[in-house]
Protein backbone atom coordinates (compact mmCIF):
# COMPACT_ATOMS: atom_id res chain seq x y z
CA UNK A 1 0.00 0.00 0.00
CA UNK A 2 1.21 3.55 -0.71
CA UNK A 3 1.74 6.68 1.14
CA UNK A 4 0.43 9.69 0.17
CA UNK A 5 -1.37 13.41 0.96
CA UNK A 6 -4.94 13.67 1.18
CA UNK A 7 -6.50 16.96 0.44
CA UNK A 8 -9.10 18.65 -1.62
CA UNK A 9 -7.10 20.41 -4.92
CA UNK A 10 -3.70 18.93 -4.97
CA UNK A 11 -2.56 19.73 -8.08
CA UNK A 12 0.27 21.96 -7.72
CA UNK A 13 1.55 19.87 -4.61
CA UNK A 14 4.69 19.50 -4.06
CA UNK A 15 5.03 17.10 -1.57
CA UNK A 16 5.62 13.82 -3.73
CA UNK A 17 8.78 15.88 -4.84
CA UNK A 18 9.92 16.07 -1.15
CA UNK A 19 9.12 12.57 -0.01
CA UNK A 20 11.56 11.42 -3.26
CA UNK A 21 14.02 13.58 -1.58
CA UNK A 22 13.87 12.52 1.83
CA UNK A 23 13.43 9.03 1.30
CA UNK A 24 15.76 8.01 -1.69
CA UNK A 25 12.52 6.30 -3.44
CA UNK A 26 12.43 3.67 -0.97
CA UNK A 27 8.35 4.33 -0.76
CA UNK A 28 5.57 5.45 -3.22
CA UNK A 29 3.63 8.69 -2.58
CA UNK A 30 0.80 9.45 -4.06
CA UNK A 31 -1.31 12.26 -4.16
CA UNK A 32 -5.42 11.05 -2.42
CA UNK A 33 -7.67 14.05 -3.76
CA UNK A 34 -10.98 13.80 -1.97
CA UNK A 35 -14.07 15.68 -1.57
CA UNK A 36 -15.24 15.79 2.20
CA UNK A 37 -18.23 13.29 2.03
CA UNK A 38 -15.52 11.08 0.71
CA UNK A 39 -13.17 11.75 3.81
CA UNK A 40 -14.70 9.90 6.34
CA UNK A 41 -14.43 6.43 4.18
CA UNK A 42 -11.22 6.67 2.68
CA UNK A 43 -9.53 7.26 6.35
CA UNK A 44 -10.82 4.07 7.69
CA UNK A 45 -10.81 2.08 4.89
CA UNK A 46 -8.36 3.90 2.47
CA UNK A 47 -5.98 1.76 0.61
CA UNK A 48 -2.67 3.37 2.27
CA UNK A 49 0.13 2.51 4.91
CA UNK A 50 0.39 5.87 6.08
CA UNK A 51 -0.31 9.53 5.04
CA UNK A 52 -0.23 13.35 5.10
CA UNK A 53 -2.92 15.62 5.53
CA UNK A 54 -3.50 19.23 4.46
CA UNK A 55 -6.15 21.61 4.44
CA UNK A 56 -9.26 21.60 4.69
CA UNK A 57 -9.16 18.25 6.24
CA UNK A 58 -6.92 18.37 9.23
CA UNK A 59 -9.19 18.67 11.62
CA UNK A 60 -11.60 16.13 9.71
CA UNK A 61 -9.91 13.31 10.28
CA UNK A 62 -9.35 14.00 13.94
CA UNK A 63 -12.52 11.01 14.85
CA UNK A 64 -11.02 8.11 13.11
CA UNK A 65 -7.87 8.42 15.32
CA UNK A 66 -7.12 5.81 17.92
CA UNK A 67 -4.71 8.05 19.27
CA UNK A 68 -3.39 11.30 19.22
CA UNK A 69 0.10 12.64 19.47
CA UNK A 70 0.40 15.51 22.41
CA UNK A 71 1.71 18.03 19.43
CA UNK A 72 -1.52 16.95 17.39
CA UNK A 73 -3.67 16.88 20.84
CA UNK A 74 -2.80 20.48 21.99
CA UNK A 75 -2.74 21.68 18.04
CA UNK A 76 -6.13 20.43 17.03
CA UNK A 77 -5.23 19.68 13.86
CA UNK A 78 -3.64 16.23 12.03
CA UNK A 79 -1.32 16.25 9.42
CA UNK A 80 0.33 12.84 9.47
CA UNK A 81 -1.44 9.29 9.77
CA UNK A 82 0.19 6.28 10.41
CA UNK A 83 -0.65 2.80 11.28
CA UNK A 84 -0.20 1.46 15.14
CA UNK A 85 0.59 -2.30 15.20
CA UNK A 86 -2.85 -2.89 16.43
CA UNK A 87 -4.41 -1.25 12.96
CA UNK A 88 -5.75 1.71 14.27
CA UNK A 89 -4.85 5.27 13.38
CA UNK A 90 -2.23 7.29 14.91
CA UNK A 91 -2.40 11.36 14.17
CA UNK A 92 0.07 13.38 14.84
CA UNK A 93 1.54 17.13 13.82
CA UNK A 94 4.42 17.38 12.34
CA UNK A 95 4.53 21.39 11.85
CA UNK A 96 5.18 21.37 15.30
CA UNK A 97 8.49 20.43 13.88
CA UNK A 98 8.69 22.17 10.71
CA UNK A 99 7.76 25.50 12.83
CA UNK A 100 10.40 24.86 15.46
CA UNK A 101 13.10 24.19 12.52
CA UNK A 102 12.26 27.20 10.79
CA UNK A 103 12.58 29.26 13.75
CA UNK A 104 15.91 27.41 14.59
CA UNK A 105 17.23 27.90 10.97
CA UNK A 106 16.38 31.58 10.92
CA UNK A 107 18.15 32.80 14.08
CA UNK A 108 14.41 33.86 15.17
CA UNK A 109 14.32 34.03 18.92
CA UNK A 110 10.68 34.87 20.58
CA UNK A 111 11.50 33.83 24.08
CA UNK A 112 10.97 37.20 26.55
CA UNK A 113 9.57 38.81 23.43
CA UNK A 114 6.08 39.82 21.79
CA UNK A 115 5.01 38.15 18.86
CA UNK A 116 2.45 38.89 16.53
CA UNK A 117 0.38 36.06 14.57
CA UNK A 118 -1.55 37.08 11.61
CA UNK A 119 -4.77 34.82 11.09
CA UNK A 120 -6.64 32.59 13.78
CA UNK A 121 -6.63 28.97 11.49
CA UNK A 122 -4.83 25.82 11.56
CA UNK A 123 -1.49 27.18 10.75
CA UNK A 124 -1.84 29.92 13.21
CA UNK A 125 -2.39 27.15 15.89
CA UNK A 126 0.87 25.85 15.07
CA UNK A 127 2.66 28.69 15.61
CA UNK A 128 1.16 30.00 18.55
CA UNK A 129 2.17 26.84 20.12
CA UNK A 130 5.47 26.46 19.43
CA UNK A 131 6.31 30.59 20.77
CA UNK A 132 4.16 29.49 23.79
CA UNK A 133 6.54 26.42 24.43
CA UNK A 134 9.49 28.64 23.58
CA UNK A 135 8.30 31.02 26.31
CA UNK A 136 7.41 34.16 23.97
CA UNK A 137 6.89 37.01 26.58
CA UNK A 138 3.22 37.53 25.12
CA UNK A 139 1.29 35.83 21.93
CA UNK A 140 -1.08 38.07 20.01
CA UNK A 141 -3.70 36.41 17.66
CA UNK A 142 -4.75 38.70 14.98
CA UNK A 143 -8.28 37.56 13.40
CA UNK A 144 -10.85 39.63 11.23
CA UNK A 145 -13.17 39.78 14.12
CA UNK A 146 -11.95 38.89 17.31
CA UNK A 147 -10.80 41.38 19.77
CA UNK A 148 -7.25 41.69 18.29
CA UNK A 149 -7.89 42.53 14.78
CA UNK A 150 -6.71 44.35 11.65
CA UNK A 151 -8.21 47.34 12.66
CA UNK A 152 -6.82 48.14 16.49
CA UNK A 153 -3.25 46.93 15.19
CA UNK A 154 -1.75 50.14 16.66
CA UNK A 155 -1.98 48.36 19.92
CA UNK A 156 0.65 45.90 19.40
CA UNK A 157 3.42 48.51 17.71
CA UNK A 158 5.62 47.11 20.24
CA UNK A 159 5.80 43.51 18.61
CA UNK A 160 9.34 42.23 18.28
CA UNK A 161 8.07 39.05 15.99
CA UNK A 162 5.56 38.37 12.85
CA UNK A 163 4.46 35.28 11.94
CA UNK A 164 2.12 35.35 8.88
CA UNK A 165 -0.14 32.49 8.99
CA UNK A 166 -2.42 33.51 6.65
CA UNK A 167 -2.96 32.88 2.67
CA UNK A 168 -2.67 37.09 1.86
CA UNK A 169 0.11 37.52 -0.93
CA UNK A 170 0.00 33.38 -1.81
CA UNK A 171 0.36 32.54 -5.58
CA UNK A 172 -1.64 33.70 -7.63
CA UNK A 173 -2.57 36.76 -5.36
CA UNK A 174 0.94 38.01 -5.29
CA UNK A 175 2.41 41.64 -4.20
CA UNK A 176 0.07 42.29 -0.77
CA UNK A 177 0.85 41.86 2.59
CA UNK A 178 -1.98 41.59 5.41
CA UNK A 179 0.09 44.35 7.01
CA UNK A 180 2.03 47.26 6.76
CA UNK A 181 5.36 47.06 8.88
CA UNK A 182 5.91 50.74 8.92
CA UNK A 183 3.10 50.08 12.02
CA UNK A 184 5.34 48.23 13.90
CA UNK A 185 9.21 50.01 14.35
CA UNK A 186 10.22 47.74 16.80
CA UNK A 187 9.77 44.31 14.45
CA UNK A 188 13.02 42.11 14.21
CA UNK A 189 11.86 38.86 12.53
CA UNK A 190 9.12 37.82 10.12
CA UNK A 191 8.01 34.10 9.51
CA UNK A 192 5.99 33.98 7.03
CA UNK A 193 4.35 30.37 6.30
CA UNK A 194 3.80 31.00 2.30
CA UNK A 195 6.26 29.92 -0.03
CA UNK A 196 5.19 30.49 -3.45
CA UNK A 197 6.12 33.37 -3.69
CA UNK A 198 9.33 33.16 -2.30
CA UNK A 199 9.80 36.65 -1.31
CA UNK A 200 6.45 37.51 -0.70
CA UNK A 201 5.26 41.39 -0.33
CA UNK A 202 5.48 41.21 3.63
CA UNK A 203 8.86 39.75 3.82
CA UNK A 204 10.06 41.90 0.44
CA UNK A 205 8.91 44.71 3.33
CA UNK A 206 10.84 43.10 6.11
CA UNK A 207 14.22 42.72 4.43
CA UNK A 208 14.15 46.53 3.26
CA UNK A 209 13.83 47.32 7.31
CA UNK A 210 16.34 45.28 7.93
CA UNK A 211 14.22 42.24 9.27
CA UNK A 212 15.41 38.61 9.61
CA UNK A 213 13.42 37.34 7.26
CA UNK A 214 12.19 33.88 6.41
CA UNK A 215 9.36 32.17 4.33
CA UNK A 216 7.43 28.92 4.87
CA UNK A 217 10.05 26.62 2.72
CA UNK A 218 11.92 25.24 5.73
CA UNK A 219 8.79 24.47 7.42
CA UNK A 220 7.07 22.34 4.45
CA UNK A 221 10.60 20.21 3.77
CA UNK A 222 11.08 19.87 7.95
CA UNK A 223 7.58 18.63 8.16
CA UNK A 224 7.33 16.38 5.51
CA UNK A 225 11.08 15.23 6.88
CA UNK A 226 9.51 14.37 10.09
CA UNK A 227 6.22 12.73 8.43
CA UNK A 228 9.11 10.91 7.01
CA UNK A 229 10.59 9.03 9.76
CA UNK A 230 6.74 8.04 11.09
CA UNK A 231 6.27 6.36 7.08
CA UNK A 232 9.38 4.34 7.68
CA UNK A 233 9.93 4.09 11.60
CA UNK A 234 12.86 5.09 11.99
CA UNK A 235 15.47 8.30 12.79
CA UNK A 236 16.87 9.79 9.22
CA UNK A 237 19.29 12.11 9.08
CA UNK A 238 18.51 15.67 9.45
CA UNK A 239 20.97 16.82 6.64
CA UNK A 240 18.25 15.50 4.84
CA UNK A 241 16.43 18.89 5.37
CA UNK A 242 18.79 21.29 3.84
CA UNK A 243 19.03 19.24 0.92
CA UNK A 244 15.48 18.91 0.14
CA UNK A 245 15.45 22.87 0.87
CA UNK A 246 18.50 23.28 -1.78
CA UNK A 247 16.88 20.56 -4.12
CA UNK A 248 12.99 22.34 -3.82
CA UNK A 249 14.47 26.25 -4.04
CA UNK A 250 16.25 24.69 -7.40
CA UNK A 251 13.35 23.02 -8.85
CA UNK A 252 10.86 25.92 -7.68
CA UNK A 253 12.86 29.20 -8.69
CA UNK A 254 12.64 31.06 -11.70
CA UNK A 255 16.07 31.77 -14.09
CA UNK A 256 15.75 35.37 -15.34
CA UNK A 257 17.53 36.48 -17.90
CA UNK A 258 18.20 40.57 -17.76
CA UNK A 259 21.00 42.68 -20.15
CA UNK A 260 21.01 44.88 -23.02
CA UNK A 261 19.05 44.89 -25.77
CA UNK A 262 20.85 42.39 -28.07
CA UNK A 263 23.42 40.95 -25.92
CA UNK A 264 21.66 37.12 -26.27
CA UNK A 265 19.03 36.97 -23.66
CA UNK A 266 16.47 35.19 -25.67
CA UNK A 267 18.51 32.46 -27.36
CA UNK A 268 20.28 31.78 -23.91
CA UNK A 269 16.80 31.60 -22.51
CA UNK A 270 15.44 29.05 -25.33
CA UNK A 271 18.89 26.99 -25.13
CA UNK A 272 18.60 26.79 -20.65
CA UNK A 273 15.29 26.08 -21.37
CA UNK A 274 15.72 23.13 -23.30
CA UNK A 275 18.77 21.68 -21.09
CA UNK A 276 16.86 21.95 -17.81
CA UNK A 277 13.54 20.98 -18.86
CA UNK A 278 11.63 24.02 -18.24
CA UNK A 279 9.12 26.34 -19.12
CA UNK A 280 10.53 29.48 -21.46
CA UNK A 281 9.34 32.71 -21.15
CA UNK A 282 10.13 36.22 -22.96
CA UNK A 283 8.52 39.25 -21.69
CA UNK A 284 8.69 41.09 -25.64
CA UNK A 285 7.00 37.88 -26.99
CA UNK A 286 4.66 38.15 -24.05
CA UNK A 287 4.25 41.84 -25.12
CA UNK A 288 3.30 41.48 -28.67
CA UNK A 289 0.66 38.49 -28.17
CA UNK A 290 -0.85 41.08 -25.34
CA UNK A 291 -0.96 43.94 -27.52
CA UNK A 292 -0.97 42.25 -30.69
CA UNK A 293 1.68 43.74 -32.41
CA UNK A 294 5.19 43.86 -32.92
CA UNK A 295 7.11 45.84 -30.47
CA UNK A 296 9.08 48.29 -33.52
CA UNK A 297 5.16 49.24 -34.90
CA UNK A 298 3.94 49.63 -30.47
CA UNK A 299 6.68 52.10 -30.48
CA UNK A 300 6.34 53.99 -33.59
CA UNK A 301 2.61 54.30 -33.10
CA UNK A 302 1.70 53.99 -29.27
CA UNK A 303 5.41 55.62 -27.77
CA UNK A 304 7.96 54.31 -25.31
CA UNK A 305 5.49 54.91 -22.41
CA UNK A 306 3.02 52.73 -23.94
CA UNK A 307 5.26 49.61 -24.42
CA UNK A 308 6.75 50.19 -20.61
CA UNK A 309 3.28 50.09 -19.55
CA UNK A 310 2.49 46.85 -21.13
CA UNK A 311 6.09 46.03 -20.12
CA UNK A 312 4.63 46.26 -16.19
CA UNK A 313 1.70 44.31 -16.81
CA UNK A 314 3.73 41.30 -18.10
CA UNK A 315 6.41 41.49 -15.47
CA UNK A 316 3.87 41.17 -12.77
CA UNK A 317 2.01 37.95 -14.31
CA UNK A 318 5.77 36.25 -15.31
CA UNK A 319 7.15 37.11 -12.12
CA UNK A 320 4.25 35.08 -10.50
CA UNK A 321 5.78 31.52 -12.45
CA UNK A 322 7.51 29.17 -10.67
CA UNK A 323 10.23 27.27 -12.34
CA UNK A 324 10.33 29.13 -15.57
CA UNK A 325 13.32 30.46 -17.61
CA UNK A 326 12.79 34.57 -18.16
CA UNK A 327 13.97 36.09 -20.60
CA UNK A 328 13.72 40.13 -20.57
CA UNK A 329 13.88 43.22 -22.63
CA UNK A 330 16.58 45.39 -22.32
CA UNK A 331 14.75 48.30 -19.98
CA UNK A 332 12.03 45.66 -17.82
CA UNK A 333 14.65 46.28 -14.71
CA UNK A 334 14.90 50.34 -15.25
CA UNK A 335 11.21 50.38 -13.25
CA UNK A 336 11.57 49.09 -9.51
CA UNK A 337 8.03 47.35 -9.63
CA UNK A 338 9.25 45.52 -12.40
CA UNK A 339 12.13 44.20 -10.40
CA UNK A 340 10.10 43.35 -7.51
CA UNK A 341 7.77 41.20 -9.18
CA UNK A 342 10.37 39.65 -11.03
CA UNK A 343 12.61 38.92 -8.13
CA UNK A 344 9.83 37.66 -6.05
CA UNK A 345 10.23 34.18 -7.39
CA UNK A 346 13.40 33.84 -9.08
CA UNK A 347 17.37 34.25 -9.43
CA UNK A 348 18.39 36.92 -11.69
CA UNK A 349 21.62 36.62 -13.81
CA UNK A 350 22.89 39.38 -15.78
CA UNK A 351 24.17 38.90 -19.40
CA UNK A 352 27.02 41.20 -19.80
CA UNK A 353 28.00 41.62 -23.13
CA UNK A 354 30.62 44.42 -24.70
CA UNK A 355 28.52 47.12 -26.46
CA UNK A 356 30.59 46.64 -29.91
CA UNK A 357 29.21 43.36 -29.91
CA UNK A 358 25.52 44.46 -29.26
CA UNK A 359 23.14 43.49 -32.14
CA UNK A 360 20.71 46.47 -32.95
CA UNK A 361 18.51 44.78 -35.56
CA UNK A 362 14.70 45.34 -35.00
CA UNK A 363 15.38 47.28 -31.82
CA UNK A 364 14.19 50.86 -31.65
CA UNK A 365 16.34 52.15 -29.09
CA UNK A 366 19.39 50.47 -29.93
CA UNK A 367 18.84 52.43 -33.36
CA UNK A 368 18.76 55.67 -32.25
CA UNK A 369 22.25 56.26 -32.24
CA UNK A 370 22.11 56.69 -28.14
CA UNK A 371 23.03 53.22 -27.49
CA UNK A 372 26.66 54.16 -25.81
CA UNK A 373 24.74 56.49 -23.69
CA UNK A 374 21.93 53.76 -23.10
CA UNK A 375 24.74 51.19 -21.91
CA UNK A 376 25.83 53.60 -19.45
CA UNK A 377 22.74 54.50 -17.68
CA UNK A 378 21.55 50.62 -17.26
CA UNK A 379 24.89 48.73 -16.25
CA UNK A 380 24.57 50.24 -12.83
CA UNK A 381 20.96 49.08 -12.30
CA UNK A 382 21.49 46.00 -14.06
CA UNK A 383 24.67 44.91 -11.61
CA UNK A 384 22.51 46.42 -8.75
CA UNK A 385 19.65 44.29 -9.68
CA UNK A 386 21.20 40.65 -10.75
CA UNK A 387 22.35 37.81 -8.02
CA UNK A 388 25.10 36.52 -10.39
CA UNK A 389 26.49 38.18 -14.07
CA UNK A 390 28.13 36.05 -16.94
CA UNK A 391 30.16 37.31 -19.65
CA UNK A 392 28.32 36.39 -22.63
CA UNK A 393 29.95 34.48 -25.63
CA UNK A 394 29.55 34.46 -29.26
CA UNK A 395 28.46 31.24 -29.13
CA UNK A 396 25.36 30.81 -26.88
CA UNK A 397 25.82 27.23 -25.88
CA UNK A 398 29.11 28.35 -23.89
CA UNK A 399 27.23 31.33 -22.64
CA UNK A 400 24.64 28.49 -21.17
CA UNK A 401 27.41 26.60 -19.79
CA UNK A 402 28.52 29.81 -17.98
CA UNK A 403 25.27 30.08 -16.66
CA UNK A 404 24.84 27.09 -15.56
CA UNK A 405 27.99 26.78 -13.59
CA UNK A 406 27.20 30.13 -11.94
CA UNK A 407 23.60 28.41 -10.53
CA UNK A 408 25.67 25.88 -9.47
Amino acid sequence: MPFGLLGKKLGHSYSPFLHECLSGGSYDYELFEKEENEVADFVQHGDYTGMNVTIPYKQTVIPFMARLTPEAQRIGAVNTVTRLPDGGLLGDNTDYFGFCYLLRRAGIEVSGKKVLVLGSGGASKTAVTVCRDQNAKEVVVISRGGENNYNNLHLHKDTAVIINATPVGMFPHNGVSPVDLAAFPQCEAVADMIYNPAVTELLRQAKARGCIAVNGLPMLCAQAFRASERFLNRSLDENLIEKTIAATEQKMRSIVLIGMPGCGKSTAAALLAEELGREKLDTDEEIEKKLGQSIPSVFAEKGEGYFRDAETEVCHEVGKRSGAVIATGGGAVVREENVIALKQNAVVVFLDRPLQALATQGRPLSQNGKLEELYRQRLPIYKAVCDFTVQTDDDPIITVKRILEVLK
